[in-house]
């Protein structure tokens, strides 16, 4: 009858093993093997790699679209602040090709005009203020100049 060897190349005699003992402790450091080593320990499912990629990489989307609609949410007032100066710089490139005969001065109401020969004049007339027929197609915008001398349309 020949004995075993345990790891550390010990002899072992197999009469004086106890099965009952070997059963309960199968592994010599069971918290580190990568399965479970009795009917009671806990489950251990090996994980696909793709999942955990898969998820990670949602997840990671998520949070980044979700930045970016922070970000999104942030730039709007700038955005609607860009868009009235670019409104003003048009209207005041507008005004200044106009027909004026007169200086404007800052902080006034002045009102732009589209003439029947389809040029722009400035005048310090308001639609209402021409009695029973105002002379000119319509009245563009009323306007007031600004220190800036671009000009703020009112209505």
């Amino acid at each position: 009858m020949s004995d075993k060897k345990d790891r550390l190349g010990k002899e072992i005699d197999v009469k004086s093993v106890d099965l009952r003992r070997l059963k309960l402790n199968a592994a010599d450091l069971p918290g580190l093997v990568e399965y479970a080593t009795n009917a009671s320990s806990a489950l251990i499912n090996p994980e696909d790699e793709g999942k955990i990629k898969s998820r990670a990489l949602r997840a990671m989307h998520q949070q980044t679209a979700n930045q970016m609609d922070q970000l999104l949410e942030q730039m709007q007032p700038l955005i609607e602040q860009a868009a009235k100066l670019k409104k003003r710089v048009e209207v005041s490139e507008i005004i200044y090709n106009a027909k004026m005969s007169f200086e404007p001065m800052i902080g006034q109401i002045y009102h732009l005009y589209l003439k029947k020969d389809e040029t722009h004049l400035l005048s310090i007339i308001g639609p209402s203020e021409w009695g029973v027929e105002m002379p000119y197609k319509e009245c563009i915008a009323s306007v007031e100049l600004l220190a800036d001398h671009t000009w703020q349309v009112l209505d």
